[in-house]
């Protein structure tokens, strides 16, 4: 079970803790109490790293050699297909100042609650017509909340190229730039800001804008585009490691990620990957995939506590951190339950892929708490209490009797990165 963005700093409002040693995580907790936790550094120490870097870097893939931009993964997320030569960008609908001749993204975000409004404008500026490159079509889809991937096709691009994202509110909007010098990466970038031109003209006073507007709220016209990347060719999951592994992430960025490396996708109904989202049909659909298909491994992610730290709400991230707690007894005592009726024995593990701390908004390089144990122990854990001591009983375990940064800092796995995470699983399991 993967937390998106779980890590944070001592928040002064809470007394000097974090939110997760603010937050009563009961089954977080057991699983800590009853297997090995540590620190992990999803990339390596140091750095603030993105979901995308992260998340290949767990599964056993150096970012450093198969990391080629975010904006493949997304729009692969999202369901367009990715061919030998496309490019595409993580998008966000977001607020431009034009007041004065000026180009400043007021806002980044135009909106969460974007769900209806976000799908209309995809289908408008799908196959927009860019002003001197004829030959080239773009195609966007709708992801969740403001986000969402766009693809561009033609002849002779290259991915090797800067966005148009400042990556700030209140920043002037950026001017894709070439990253090297080839003509392919300058002809690129020429394309990209003449797209970025006619998106923002196309959305300005498109119907929905005008009526935001007079409703007081914030307009979504312009396109930022990030993390331009192309698709990857790399060995599947399955050839790396050895074991079938499914995934449930509805968000666009991790899915397609795994749709790259061939991990199965299953569904959750009312999954969302936003604030909505439903958590106990993820536990559910984990459950039912082990039971019915055959996995060796399943993949869960929850994306809203993230959400929280860039949004800067402590109480969000604490209200989240209980519901992710719930869930994680849930699939617990599911997972005990598989495990009597089949004879299988089930490990659980639960860690983040980097730091999204409130008082930021936006991900910092402190490392993140990592906990793995036996479901059988943890289900003994649940049953005992939390202030029940546990003894070993002949199961690899420490003293570590919370899931948090300060507890992990005196675990048995010691730090590590997050390169070492898929040997940390085979070796326990």
């Amino acid at each position: 079970v993967l937390i998106d963005g779980v890590g944070d700093v001592s928040v002064p409002g809470l007394g000097r803790k974090t939110p997760l040693q603010k937050a009563r995580m009961r089954a977080c907790d057991a699983v800590a109490r009853s297997g090995v936790s540590g620190l992990m550094d999803p990339v390596q120490a140091g750095l603030a790293c993105g979901s995308d870097t992260a998340h290949l870097s767990m599964f056993g893939y150096d970012p450093r050699r198969y990391y080629r931009g975010r904006g493949a993964f997304e729009t692969m997320g999202a369901g367009l297909e990715m061919l030998p030569g496309d490019i595409a960008f993580k998008c966000n609908f977001a607020t431009l100042d034009r007041s004065d001749g000026a180009k400043m993204v007021a806002s980044r975000r135009a909106d969460r609650q974007f769900e209806h409004e976000g799908p209309i404008l995809c289908a408008l500026l799908t196959g927009i017509e860019i002003p001197g490159f004829p030959e080239y079509t773009v195609t966007l889809k709708y992801a969740t909340e403001h986000r969402c991937g766009l693809r561009v096709r033609g002849p002779g691009l290259s991915d090797n190229i800067k966005g148009t994202d400042p990556l700030k509110d209140k920043l002037p909007l950026c001017s894709s730039q070439p990253l090297d010098d080839s003509q392919e990466a300058l002809m690129t970038s020429c394309l990209i800001n003449q797209l970025s031109t006619s998106m923002t003209e196309l959305l300005e006073n498109h119907p929905i804008n005008i009526q935001r507007r007079k409703e007081g709220k914030a307009v979504a016209n312009v396109v930022l585009l990030r993390g331009c990347g192309a698709r990857v060719r790399v060995p599947t999951f399955r050839e790396q490691h050895g074991i079938p592994m499914f995934m449930i992430a509805p968000t666009c960025l991790i899915r397609g990620l795994g749709t790259s490396l061939d991990i199965a996708i299953v569904e959750a109904k009312g999954g969302t990957g936003d604030y909505n989202t439903n958590l106990d049909s993820k536990a559910d659909a984990a459950l039912k995939t082990f039971e019915q298909d055959g996995y060796d491994l399943g993949f869960l992610h929850v994306k809203a506590v993230d959400d929280a730290g860039h949004d800067k709400s402590i109480e969000l991230k604490l209200e989240f951190l209980a519901k992710i707690d719930a869930m994680m007894e849930r699939l617990a005592r599911g997972l005990c339950e598989l495990g009597s009726k089949s004879g299988v024995k089930y490990a659980l593990c639960v860690t983040g892929d980097h730091s999204t701390p409130v008082e930021y908004g936006d991900h910092s390089c402190e490392p993140v708490p990592f906990a793995i144990c036996s479901v059988d122990r943890m289900a003994v854990c649940l049953e005992a209490g939390h202030e029940e001591q546990m003894t070993s009983g002949g199961y690899l375990c420490d003293e570590v009797d919370r899931f948090d940064e300060m507890s992990a800092v005196r675990g048995a796995l010691g730090r590590f990165q997050g390169s070492e995470v898929m040997s940390i699983i085979k070796r326990f399991s």
